[in-house]
Parts: C-alpha cells; sequence; structure tokens
C-alpha cells in the first residue's frame, strides 16, 4: 500500500486535530504528537519510524533534546503494538511526503515501511497485490485500460501485467522517492514498471482524475495508504464522484478499505458514499495479510451502472490465462475459490456495519450484499 494520499472513530479524531500553520492554512498533527507535547511541552515532538533493541514497531516515537524519547502507539490501531525484529536497517530516509524505511526482518523478508507503517513485506505481498488486482479484473471480460493510484512498489503493476487484454496501464503515484526506493530493494515488485504498456504519472491523482476523460478506463485501483492526513482526500465524497466519472458503463473500482476488525465506522462510511456515487454494484471483500494490523485488510469493490458485473463469480479467471505462468512468477494467494470466498463476510462485520445487512434490492441494480 503506497503512497499517503477515514473516519472511524479514530481516523475523525486525528483529523479533528488542526493547527493553524501561520499562514492561514490548516496542517495535521498526529495524536501521538499532541500528547507528547502536553505531556513535555519543552520537547520539539516529532514523529518517526523506529527500530528499538532489534526490533521495529508500528508507533510513533515522539523525540526531544538529548536523549529523552517518548513512544505511543500509532493512533490508527490505539492499545496495539504491531512489531517485527530487525536485522538489518537498509534504507531510510525522508521524501517530501513520507519518511521511507526498509529494513531486513528474521521471518519475514525485507519490510517496507511509510510514516512508521508497515506495506508490505516481502513473505505476505502476494496475498495484498494480487487480491486488490484480480478482484476487480477476474470480474470483467477482457480488460483492456487500467489506472492504478497510488501503488508506487509496482506489485499491483506486477499484477494486471498478467492480463493479456490489458493494452493501458497508467498509474498516478505522488512519491517518485517511493519508486526509486522500491526499484533498488523490492525488484520481484518494481518489476510491474518494466511493462511497456505502462504509462507513469507522477503527482497528485485527486488532481490526475478530474482532469481524466469520462469513461476511459474499465478499471481503477486506489492502492493508498491509511487514511490520515493528506490521504483523507481518497475517501471522500469528491475523490468518489471522479473516478465513477473516469470508469466507462460497468466499469469497476477496487479500492483498499482497512481492516473489518479496527474500523467498521470507517467501512460504514465508505461504503455509504458508494452506494450513494456507484449505481452498479457495491461490495467489500477481506484477505488475510499477516504483517497488517489485525491480520487482515478489506477491499471496497464496486462498478458503474452500465453492463451488470456479478463480483461473486470470476468471469475472467487468471488461472487460465495463457503464459502467465511462463512469463511471470506463479500466483501465490489468489484463485477462483479464493475470489469468491472474500466475499463472505463474519456476522459482527453485517451487524455492525449497517449497509452490510440484507437490503432491498432496486430493480436492475446489484447492491451490497
Amino acid at each position: 500500500m503506497e503512497d499517503g494520499a477515514g473516519r472511524g472513530l479514530e481516523c475523525q479524531k486525528i483529523m479533528d486535530m488542526k493547527v493553524n500553520n501561520g499562514n492561514g492554512s490548516k496542517k495535521a498533527i498526529p495524536s501521538c504528537c499532541l500528547k507528547a507535547r502536553a505531556s513535555a511541552p519543552e520537547l520539539d515532538a516529532k514523529c518517526h519510524s523506529t527500530v528499538v533493541s532489534g526490533w521495529f514497531s508500528e508507533s510513533y516515537s515522539c523525540s526531544g533534546k538529548g536523549s529523552k524519547r517518548v513512544y505511543f502507539n500509532n493512533p490508527m490501531w490505539p492499545g496495539e503494538a504491531h512489531s517485527l525484529e530487525a536485522k538489518n536497517i537498509l534504507y531510510k530516509g525522508k521524501s517530501e511526503y513520507q519518511e521511507i524505511l526498509v529494513f531486513e526482518s528474521s521471518t519475514y523478508g525485507k519490510v517496507l515501511v511509510l510514516d512508521g507503517i508497515v506495506q508490505l513485506t516481502e513473505k505476505d505481498e502476494c496475498a495484498y497485490q494480487e487480491m486488490i488486482a484480480h478482484l476487480p479484473l477476474c470480474s470483467i471480460p477482457s480488460p483492456k485500460s487500467v489506472l492504478v493510484v497510488g501503488g508506487g512498489d509496482g506489485g499491483v503493476l506486477r499484477e494486471i501485467s498478467r492480463h493479456s487484454s490489458v493494452e493501458l496501464i497508467d498509474i498516478c503515484e505522488i512519491d517518485k522517492m517511493v519508486i526509486d526506493v522500491c526499484k533498488e530493494y523490492f525488484p520481484e515488485l518494481s518489476v510491474g514498471f518494466e511493462d511497456p504498456r505502462v504509462r507513469l504519472h507522477v503527482g497528485d491523482a485527486v488532481e490526475f482524475l478530474r482532469l481524466a476523460p469520462e469513461g476511459k478506463y474499465d478499471a481503477i485501483i486506489v492502492d493508498s495508504s491509511d487514511p490520515v492526513g493528506p490521504a483523507q482526500e481518497l475517501v471522500e465524497k469528491p475523490f468518489f464522484q471522479t473516478i465513477a466519472k473516469a470508469l466507462r458503463p460497468g466499469g469497476v473500482l477496487c479500492n483498499m478499505a482497512e481492516s473489518m476488525w479496527l474500523h467498521t465506522h470507517l467501512i460504514q462510511d465508505m461504503i455509504s458514499i458508494c452506494r450513494e456515487t456507484f449505481k452498479g454494484s457495491v461490495h467489500y471483500a477481506w484477505a488475510s495479510v499477516p504483517t497488517y494490523p489485525s491480520g487482515v485488510i478489506g477491499f471496497l469493490i464496486c462498478s458503474t451502472e452500465g453492463p451488470p458485473v456479478d463480483f461473486l463469480n470470476p468471469v475472467n479467471p487468471i488461472e487460465k490465462l495463457e503464459g502467465a505462468v511462463k512469463y511471470k512468477r506463479e500466483l501465490r494467494f489468489y484463485n477462483s475459490e479464493i475470489h469468491k470466498a472474500a466475499f463472505a463476510l463474519p456476522t459482527f462485520l453485517k451487524r455492525e456495519v449497517r449497509l452490510l445487512r440484507d437490503s432491498p434490492i432496486p430493480t436492475g441494480r446489484i447492491h451490497v450484499l
């Protein structure tokens, strides 16, 4: 999950905490820094990735003068700490948008971290990359034009390139440094950029989509990071409206949609917006990714009004595509059975997310199960 660019309970708290930066604009301050400033105002609190005593933890490190340092858990999942043993730090730097860390773990291979949050590991990246790409692309026949929002590691591109029907793959990634770092340390993912069908656009996805021709894409895949700070725009109605405009009739969206165990309020909000925006199908699917908080990640998958899309029964099975194994590594996670199973939802999720409960289906339209 790339480029940072939510409104669950904790997410909303983060977004609501604003301070004036002196020129009339607003800037979000992570709650961990606010806590640090409140408890130790003499310290200049800053947030960054940390490896302490050989362990990386997904938490903010609020550091100040001298050796004083105060740690707080990431506010996206309060009360939890997610840690990996770090054998060696391979890269640490800061781009215009975020802090980038790459380290070698003892059990999951190399790990990419953005602003203190694990984006992928070599061992389990296949689950996320394959599902976010093939859930939408295997649900429509012969997709030809695809847009990726984010995805700077190249993994989603790698998966899209398996589909021989695809003629154009646009990718809009805001952070060029993420791309460069991944090309050096994660060549097995960044191989996706080598496909001649790929056109890279470095810049703001909101603006890119606003200028996109109406009905240009068969599929749009939003591979964004957690919706905090700048990424807030990527879970709001105007952004989804620009996506719907850029999709052809019956076109599909697959959007990262957080964990059912942690962010049901966020999921509820996103589904509500998409049901108002997309006039075809709106579904929530999920997959197991061990190194993500709670061990699972969700996907919001939608279609525009037009030829009906039955997401639960893939019509374009990737396993049968000629040359898929010959030219790319064999699929490690996704298959047609996993595709269907991804839409089976636990009872507690249906109970907590009102829009996932059974509801009347309007004539001629397919809506959330």
